[in-house]
């Protein structure tokens, strides 16, 4: 189960701690007073004599470590001296009379209660709700970055007011969450573009998290929900000691009446008039009675999401001070036998592999009395699934390696070291034979999509590699940027387009094209079905066509993919009918 790590130096109540929102650290340098060794947080104690990177050098994963900076470090501790004493609550928690003072869940992990919300923050929410309900509404484009950009600013104001400044891997993150959300801008496909968007929501919760440890990496996403009502809270409180504390009070209100009347009245008179509604133009877009719910709704989900990722920004959860216990050391022959035996049987079958690699595929299939496709077919899954598994094992063998020395540590870097060089061979197996059924059936979007996610966990083996080597400290980001440079890869290089290109290819080498696939395919594969042959070009693309529609959406909510497909159906617009397609389907499948 995961503990709350307990804290190394905390700021004691004093005059010094004043200013440090949170009751921060601060200074990592130990008083005179300390003892030479430096309690974990399962009790145990470590002897001075054992290096920084220990844990690291345990196993490919390595050990979670301390922080390495003040902003990530452990804020006050609970008790002044001693650990073994229950929690004493905090100041700014009150408990119902009688009731047993009881920490709230999460209470060890939050940095503390932010301070008062920046009148930038307040407008950069309210800036947000306005661009998601006027943009968000006609689909997800450029739109999406657009509405991004002010969330982005009040999560810069609220972190500024709470003394946190950017750091090199905040910046990485933040970039990488924005650059994410161009691929909705760039193309048509629906799944490039969802798997952006959800990545880009978790490069988001690690720049406002700061974290760096795998239960940060993995949990970091729940801490925006955490913030949803707490933020709308904070934002609400905000709002009101302005609106009753300034001058200005009077004139806000009648701002603020003054906008939900506009909005209101606006929208009824614009759908009762067509040349009213044409009158307000793009600045109401869509202005009906029908729209009107769902637009304040998309302004209401603006306006607390930008509040959520403010309030994360000023009070995150540090989800690092979550440590996994490791598991009970095991003998080395309880753990290694097991494993020496697994890397036989990898080893095995990789002889066996590298000799289909280089050539060996007549002999085989002559022997298992399989197709070409058929034997490709029937490999690809197992050995994925063997790839997931073995990184399984590999965590499950580190958490109960042995760890009584240099030898031990030794012994699991080989055993561990040799597991994961012949998973690098099952891998490109797995990828052969997806390219050996690719050539007999041509890409389809899952052949795709399977495949990369087997290059993603060959390339997670090899940051395993490289972690028993150099210590694990980097390793759990590492696999995060990994991933994420994966999806944005995947949809740059747009795998719709990708699969028309590859079964135009075919076309041409072999005559055979799988017209019905074709015509479910989004508007990114339209440049390469434009250079298809009549009349299979025009039943190609009718499909696409049919999938568009006649009319154009706004230029905020239309893609690149989008934009291209249409100046090529309006330059040539399929002609063929029905007969014919199903005619040219026939041939080109069995010719």
């Amino acid at each position: 189960m995961p503990v709350p790590r307990r804290p190394r130096h905390a700021c004691v109540p004093s005059a010094a701690c004043a200013d440090r929102p949170g009751g921060g650290p601060v200074s990592d340098t130990p008083s005179p007073s300390s003892t030479p060794s430096t309690p974990e947080p399962s009790g145990r104690e470590v002897p001075s004599d054992v290096p920084s990177d220990a844990a690291g050098a345990y196993g490919p994963l390595g050990e979670a470590e301390e922080p390495e900076d003040v902003e990530d470090a452990v804020p006050a501790q609970r008790a002044a001296e001693g650990g073994s004493r229950p929690p004493r609550p905090r100041a700014d928690w009150e408990y119902p009379a009688g009731a047993s003072p009881r920490e709230p869940l999460l209470a060890d992990l939050r940095a503390g209660p932010p301070s008062a919300v920046r009148t930038g923050t307040l407008c950069a929410a309210l800036a947000t709700g306005l661009l998601a309900m006027l943009l968000l509404g006609d689909g997800l484009a450029l739109n999406l970055l657009i509405v991004a950009v002010p969330t982005a600013l009040a999560a810069y104001f609220a972190a500024e007011q709470a003394g946190r400044r950017p750091r090199p891997w905040t910046l990485a993150w933040a970039i990488g969450g924005l650059a994410l959300l161009s691929v909705p801008a760039l193309r048509d496909a629906g799944l490039p573009s969802f798997l952006a968007i959800v990545s880009a929501i978790a490069l988001g919760s690690l720049a406002l998290h700061g974290c760096r440890t795998w239960p940060g990496v993995l949990l970091g996403p729940l801490g925006l929900f955490d913030a949803v009502l707490s933020g709308l809270g904070w934002g609400w409180r905000g709002v009101r000691g302005r609106a009753s504390g300034t001058r200005s009070a009077p004139v806000l209100r009648a701002v603020s009446v003054t906008v939900v009347l506009l909005l209101v009245f606006g929208a009824l008179f614009a759908g009762a008039d067509a040349a009213f509604a044409g009158l307000l133009g793009d600045l109401m877009p869509d202005a009906s009675v029908s729209e009107g719910p769902w637009r304040l709704l998309l302004f209401a989900a603006g306006v607390v999401g930008a509040l959520a990722v403010a309030h994360t920004a000023a009070a995150p959860v540090r989800w690092d001070r979550l440590v996994v216990e490791p598991g009970r050391a095991r003998g080395r022959v309880e753990w290694a036998l097991p494993l020496i035996v697994l890397n036989l049987l990898f080893a095995a079958f990789n002889v066996v592999q590298l000799a289909v690699l280089f050539g060996g595929y007549d002999a085989v299939l002559e022997k298992t009395d399989l197709s070409y496709s058929a034997y490709a077919r029937q490999g690809f899954w197992q050995l994925l699934v063997a790839t997931l598994l073995t990184l399984v094992v590999i965590v499950l063998a580190q958490r109960w390696a042995p760890r009584d020395g240099a030898r031990d540590r030794n012994l699991v870097r080989a055993v561990l070291g040799t597991l994961c060089a012949l998973t690098l061979v099952v891998v490109a197996s797995a990828v052969r034979r997806m390219d050996m059924y690719v050539e007999a059936y041509g890409l389809t979007r899952l052949r795709v999509s399977v495949v990369s996610v087997e290059l993603w966990l060959g390339l997670v083996v090899v940051l395993i590699m490289a972690a028993g080597v150099w210590g694990a400290r980097w390793l759990p980001r590492a696999v995060a940027a990994g991933a994420a440079a994966g999806v944005l890869a995947f949809g740059l290089l747009s795998p719709d387009g990708l699969i028309a290109e590859r079964n135009v290819q075919r076309y041409e080498d072999t005559g055979k094209f799988d017209l019905e696939y074709a015509r479910g395919l989004s508007a990114d594969a339209a440049p390469a079905f434009d250079g298809l042959p009549e009349p299979l070009r025009s039943c190609a693309l009718e499909g696409i066509a049919n999938g568009l529609g006649a009319e154009q959406g706004p230029w905020y909510a239309t893609s690149l993919g989008e934009s291209r497909a249409r100046e090529i159906i309006k330059e040539r617009p399929p002609m063929a009918d029905s007969q014919s397609c199903r005619e040219s389907g026939q041939e080109s499948a069995y010719r």
